[in-house]
């Protein structure tokens, strides 16, 4: 594994000193963005999805289903890229060629590999539930044989990453400065909304949300 330095594919070449090789801020980002996207070879064809992932020390975790063309192709000898962005708001300068956005972005690279051990898949499963909810996992129906076998997993250890960070105020030009026009930064956060029940079941829990839903909601 590269990381804590530069490589060719990670090295941040616009804005250079946005980027950041320690693995404290990369893993940081890829566990607060709850989905990535996925660059990889389709039948020759450059292709990006999203999807949700999971990190775990220094390995990424990706599910799906078994037929899955994505999955598939990940394992390629080629390999993969993993990266996800976290938008922090709008930067708006006096002028529009420096209007920009605040954001945090890692990449991650490696060659993804099928997990065939069934414990370890399940454990795998259970981290990637917890990713997007922690709590959840305790709280619904476990996947059963038949779900596991419909389902693959892919553990990718990431061999190079790199992060950038763009934030703070407007660059503008000096010139600019006296032109009157409103500038600064509008932040952007992720706000949950009121909780939804699904009424389809017969089994109503009937004391609302689950700790997993109220912890998220902060409450």
């Amino acid at each position: 594994m590269i990381l804590g330095g530069e490589t060719d594919r990670t090295v941040v070449r616009r804005n250079p000193s946005a980027g950041r090789y320690d693995r404290d801020t990369i893993y940081a980002i890829f566990d607060e963005a709850r989905f990535c996207h996925i660059a990889f070879l389709l039948d020759g064809s450059p292709a990006v999805l999203p999807t949700i992932h999971d990190r775990v020390d220094d390995v990424l975790y990706i599910h799906g289903s078994r037929s899955n063309r994505m999955l598939r192709c990940m394992t390629d000898p080629v390999g993969a890229c993993i990266t996800v962005t976290l938008f922090d708001g709008l930067v708006l300068a006096r002028s529009l060629f420096n209007h920009t956005m605040n954001y945090r972005s890692a990449v991650a690279f490696g060659h993804p590999r099928t997990i065939d051990n069934p414990v370890e898949k399940r454990d795998a499963l259970d981290h990637l539930v917890e990713h997007m909810l922690p709590g959840r996992s305790a709280e619904a129906r476990a996947p059963n044989d038949r779900e596991m076998g419909l389902t693959s997993v892919l553990r990718m250890p990431i061999e190079e990453a790199s992060a950038k960070i763009d934030s703070g105020p407007p660059e503008d030009e000096p010139e600019d400065l006296g032109l009157g026009v409103w500038a600064g930064q509008v932040p952007a956060t992720l706000v949950w909304g009121d909780p939804i029940m699904d009424h389809l079941g017969t089994g109503d829990p009937g004391s609302g949300p689950p700790a997993s839903v109220r912890r998220l909601l902060g409450g």
